[in-house]
Parts: C-alpha cells; sequence; structure tokens
C-alpha cells in the first residue's frame, strides 16, 4: 500500500473506525473514566481534501462525529490524508489551528489516552487471556472492523462491487445476550454503521460468545468451520451476509 488512493483510506479508517472507539474505551477502562471524567473539550480533526472528524469530552463522556463540530476547543489540521496517517503512527505532528493553550493537555492527557486504545486493539504477549481485556478487545476490535466495512464500502473499488450486490436492508451482528450489537444500514450501496441493536434486520451473523468473536476478528479461526461448528449461525438474506464477509477479509488488509 502507499498510493493516494491507500492513504486516502486509510485515513477515513483512522478518523472513523478507529478514533471511535474512544468512545467504548472511557466507559469500558476504568482507569481511562477517571482519567477522562473532569475533562471539558472537543477536539477537531480536519485533513485537506480529506475527512473531518471530531472527539468531544464531557461529563465523563466522550462522543465521535463526522464532519466539524461548531466550536471545538482545540483544531488540529493535515496538510494530506498521509500527514494524518504519519501522525497517528507517531511519525508527525499536527498543525494547530485553535487551541493553543490545549497543547500540553494533548501530549500529557490525549496521547496517552490513545496509546490506551492501541493497547486495546493491538495486544502483546498473553494479555488476551485475562476475562476483562478479552471483552474490551473484542468489543472494540469489532466496532473498528464495521465501521471500516462502511468506509471501503465507499471508497475502495472491490468493496464497492460488493456491497451494491448485498441488497438493501439491515445487516445485525451480534454477540448475545450481552453484546456487543452492531447493525449495517445498506441503501443501494451505501453502508453507515451503528451501535445497538436494530428493528427487523434482513440479516444476523451471531456470534457464540466473545471468544468465538475475538477469534474469528483476528484471524484465528476459519469461518467457514466456525459456522460448520455452530459457533456462528448465520441468518437472513445469503447474499448480504456472503459480501459482507469478502469484505471483512479486505478490512484486514488495511487494518492489519
Amino acid at each position: 500500500m502507499g498510493s493516494e488512493l491507500d492513504e486516502r483510506i486509510r485515513a477515513n479508517l483512522n478518523l472513523y473506525a478507529v478514533l471511535q472507539n474512544l468512545e467504548d474505551l472511557v466507559q469500558l477502562d476504568s482507569e481511562m473514566a477517571a482519567k477522562t471524567k473532569n475533562w471539558d473539550v472537543t477536539i477537531q480533526f480536519s485533513v485537506n481534501g480529506g475527512p473531518r472528524a471530531y472527539l468531544a469530552f464531557k461529563n465523563g463522556v466522550c462522543t465521535h462525529g463526522r464532519g466539524r463540530h461548531e466550536n471545538p476547543s482545540v483544531k488540529l489540521f493535515f496538510t494530506s490524508p498521509k500527514h494524518l496517517n504519519a501522525m497517528l503512527d507517531g511519525k508527525a505532528r499536527p498543525i494547530p489551528l485553535k487551541g493553543f493553550t490545549k497543547l500540553g493537555f494533548l501530549s500529557k492527557e490525549f496521547m496517552p489516552l490513545a496509546g490506551r486504545l492501541a493497547y486495546y486493539l493491538k495486544p502483546e504477549g498473553g494479555l488476551l487471556e485475562d476475562e476483562n481485556f478479552l471483552k474490551i478487545n473484542t468489543i472494540l476490535t469489532l466496532h473498528t472492523a464495521l465501521f471500516a466495512v462502511g468506509e471501503l464500502a465507499a471508497l475502495e473499488p472491490v468493496s464497492k462491487h460488493l456491497a451494491a450486490h448485498m441488497g438493501d436492508g439491515i445487516l445485525q451482528v451480534e454477540v448475545p445476550p450481552e453484546g456487543p450489537y452492531v447493525a449495517l444500514h445498506l441503501d443501494h450501496g451505501a453502508v453507515s454503521v451503528t451501535k445497538g441493536k436494530a428493528d427487523n434486520p434482513k440479516a444476523r451473523m451471531i456470534f457464540k460468545n466473545l471468544k468465538v468473536a475475538n477469534d474469528l476478528l483476528n484471524d484465528r479461526v476459519d469461518s467457514f468451520r466456525a459456522v460448520a461448528q455452530g459457533d456462528i449461525a448465520l441468518k437472513g438474506h445469503v447474499p448480504m451476509l456472503d459480501n459482507f464477509d469478502l469484505i471483512l477479509d479486505r478490512v484486514r488488509a488495511y487494518l492489519s
């Protein structure tokens, strides 16, 4: 990878699929909940010719949004998608346009939070053997993957073709009974993603438990074998499920 399109796709994935996990991280991780409970700051990320998103922290809650925030505390500008990606890889710095007094906050407070996200999304050693870590990793990884499906369906040629043949309706991905639940809303090839249960899904992918979901998301188990063994149940519109699985395979190439 490395083409202009690849950089654009990675930038969208970083802003819309990865950073949205901070909403859940500050609720799921007690240390991060304590760290952020008194924050009152909104950070705007803007890429020249590319995606825009913001993170708003207030009253212990993090809200992620697409596009522009009406009154952010901090504005961070990036000259290109490649510049944003380099920053998130720790190889570049953003250009601050507003909130110069918050620069210390960004380096000392926000970046450790982002580092905690990486700690969960890219586990090392035997961390997944811990039940609570496995739960958080699975929730964040599932959300990342499914929000990424929406981005690839909009930008990546093969995924756009696959999405166009999924049909219209809702595909629910779930780990009952406690969740997570994520819904993909399909409309003539466009894919939007929401957290939580959806009404009247046209298709459902149901994981037996968090461990099964984690193994599939981290490519440690073959999906066909998992279905044959009853660890994953597939219900409803078959083309929707088949093409979704193919796009999910392409997501791994961008997020690995």
